[in-house]
């Protein structure tokens, strides 16, 4: 696999293997929906879009989100927008196949209140950096001149991943590394995170079944905000200069969320 992919790797596989627990499969085939669900309302996505939200600095609770989505609660537009739309890219991924059509689209829903929509499933054209909340700047991102063709690179091994017979260990692996991968990128103008979030769950989907979306990977990055930024990092500031040999701490706190999920 290391000699066909493009941007992607598998040099740290064994190194994560082995910190990785036993009892990971065991832990995701023991993931279940929530009893509140229904087949109009999905806890779990609502957890997933709220969190993702979170880190991105709205002001939500998902308390209220609950309340405004099950119960049809009214609140501020401007206080449910973003998350209602984000909520419709999950629920858009969960029937859709994930590849670059597909992803682009998603990103068109969870972006609709965010950019115009000239802007909305389309690359970006100008430099990016990315700050933390405490107002660090967390990386810089890839030149507008490099989007396409990283992200032409990103598709062919996402295709080529999809493909491939994997434990349930290896899929994770690669999940997080897609995540870590396309936020490096930042192809959008805004919504990179939201979407590298659903594009890491959206692979564990493709691989693993539909338990994946009970899983609450956005809700632990959140709980953990000052680790999540700080594990991407680890792997360098500038984008020409990164080194994924130091993404180990980063991979390995998705395996984390099967557990606390």
């Amino acid at each position: 696999m290391k000699d066909q992919l493009l941007i992607l790797f598998n040099e740290l596989l064994p190194d994560y293997l082995e910190k990785v627990s036993n009892g990971l499969k065991e832990a995701f085939d023991a993931l279940k929906d929530a009893e509140i669900s229904t087949d109009a309302f999905s806890f779990y996505t609502s957890v997933a879009s709220v969190f993702s939200s979170k880190i991105e600095g709205e002001a939500i609770e998902l308390d209220s989100y609950i309340k405004h989505k099950k119960f049809g609660i009214e609140f501020s537009p401007d206080y449910t927008k973003k998350i209602d739309d984000l909520y419709e890219a999950y629920t858009f991924a969960k029937t859709h196949a994930l590849n670059e059509g597909n992803i682009r689209k998603a990103h068109a829903l969870l972006s609709k209140n965010m950019l115009t929509q000239s802007k909305q499933g389309n690359y970006r054209t100008q430099n990016m950096y990315v700050s933390t909340p405490d107002g660090r700047i967390a990386y810089v991102a890839a030149s507008p001149f490099d989007v396409e063709s990283e992200m032409k690179k990103f598709y062919t091994d996402l295709a080529l991943l999809l493909e491939r017979k994997m434990t349930v260990a290896e899929v994770f692996f690669f999940a997080s590394l897609i995540h870590l991968v396309f936020v490096k990128i930042h192809p959008w103008n805004d919504g990179n995170g939201r979407s590298a979030r659903l594009i890491e769950k959206w692979f564990v989907a493709q691989k693993l079944g539909e338990k994946a979306w009970f899983l609450q990977s956005e809700k632990m990055y959140y709980q953990q905000q000052q680790t999540y930024y700080s594990n991407i990092r680890l792997v360098g500031l500038e984008y020409k200069n990164l080194d994924y040999s130091h993404a180990l701490p980063f991979l390995l706190m998705l395996p984390n969320a099967v557990k606390t999920s």
